[in-house]
């Protein structure tokens, strides 16, 4: 009888194994970018959600402390991440970006009370409205290279570098 004879195949062909490559090279091109964009996307919502601690922090502020508050004579202060830092109405904040320096935190002691003037640094506007006693806020949050700003070359020494609390959002991180 005549008896068939069986190979042996076991393993890939060089064909097959060249065909994965390609198909995982493929993945890969298509996958990196979109990674990328995610992870920035990310640091982004970090940077908003650090944007309205900050302003939720103030607001406790403007209520719980009067040097905060702005009045008539008064009608803006700005009041400095590391003031509300310092005087316990916010956790020291983590930059998402992961500078070297953080993020710009303003006055370096909690002695001068919200200023009425911008300095350099990250800070939230509070801004009275006197004709119906309301208070709107805006911020200013950076570090070494972006943060949550009307412009990418705000430097926060002037009200219109200012985000308002309604736009805070991921297009306002420049």
């Amino acid at each position: 009888m005549a008896m068939k004879r069986v190979k042996n195949e076991k393993g890939l062909t060089l064909i097959e194994l060249l065909a994965v490559v390609v198909i995982l090279g493929i993945v890969a091109a298509i996958a990196i970018p979109a990674i990328g964009g995610l992870i920035d996307r990310t640091k982004k919502d970090a940077h908003v959600a650090n944007a309205i601690q900050m302003i939720a922090a103030a607001k406790m502020a403007v209520v719980g402390d009067e040097r905060a508050r702005p009045t008539a004579t008064t009608i803006t202060k700005y009041i400095s991440l590391d003031w509300l830092v310092v005087n316990g109405y916010l956790d020291p904040v983590k930059d998402p970006d992961g500078t070297t320096n953080g993020y710009s935190v303003g006055t370096a002691a909690a002695t001068p009370p919200p200023s009425t003037v911008a300095t350099a640094g990250s800070h939230v506007l509070a801004t009275l409205t006197t004709s119906t006693g309301a208070i709107s806020y805006s911020v200013f949050l950076k570090n070494d290279t972006r943060g949550v700003r009307e412009t990418a070359t705000s430097t926060g020494t002037a009200a219109t570098d200012y985000v308002k609390e309604s736009t805070v959002n991921r297009d306002a991180v420049k």
